[in-house]
């Protein structure tokens, strides 16, 4: 596979390259990447994370499968009194108003009913799974520790959906769009272009 040169290689950092067989194109958010391997015609294609980007022009990728970006990924905050998982709602969803996240998230505060014992309470951070490290980040940056009980990931997701529980209260916190998603007619209009932005 090869590269195209790009003038400033660290602004590219975070973004994606796709390889698309034939030729390669790079600078594609999460979102764009979606796009292409919805389209029938680009769902044969390869996906690699920038993870670093050195000003000699070098970059440090990482295959993404295809199956990250169709999944939800999540964190978990377990309370067993309710006051503690409200506050625990409000950190997170003011963290999420001073520092915002870097993707859409869903947060949401549910009750599971008595019978989910000591964890009856929980605190639901829900986003696209592509972004599981950009969260623990951000998490680490809020200083967020809430929960006497955490778990996260793509199967407890699901878990989650499955449960018996009601919504107590639910937010949708904004990501900060440092770069913005092209339209999908836009993507798919510029697929030859060897760099994307």
């Amino acid at each position: 596979m090869r590269l195209p040169r790009v003038d400033e290689p660290q602004r590219y950092q975070g973004l994606y390259v796709y390889d698309f067989g034939e030729w390669t194109a790079l600078g594609y958010t999460a979102e764009e990447i979606a796009v292409l391997l919805e389209a029938e015609a680009y769902q044969g294609g390869k996906v690699y994370k920038i993870h670093r980007a050195s000003p000699d022009g070098r970059m440090e990728l990482r295959g993404v499968s295809r199956e990250r970006f169709l999944f939800e990924s999540g964190m978990f905050f377990y309370r067993s009194g309710l006051d503690a998982a409200r506050a625990d709602f409000a950190t997170l969803h003011d963290a999420g108003q001073k520092t915002r996240p870097p993707c859409r998230a869903y947060l949401q505060l549910a009750d599971r009913s008595a019978s989910a014992g000591a964890s009856r309470f929980v605190t639901a951070l829900i986003y696209p799974a592509e972004h599981d490290d950009e969260i623990g980040r951000w998490l680490l940056e809020t200083g967020f520790a809430g929960g006497d009980l955490a778990e996260g990931g793509v199967s407890h997701v699901s878990n989650y959906y499955g449960q018996e529980k009601t919504i107590l209260d639910r937010q949708q916190l904004w990501s900060k769009h440092a770069i913005p998603s092209r339209s999908p007619e836009q993507v798919l209009a510029n697929v030859r272009r060897a760099v994307q932005r």
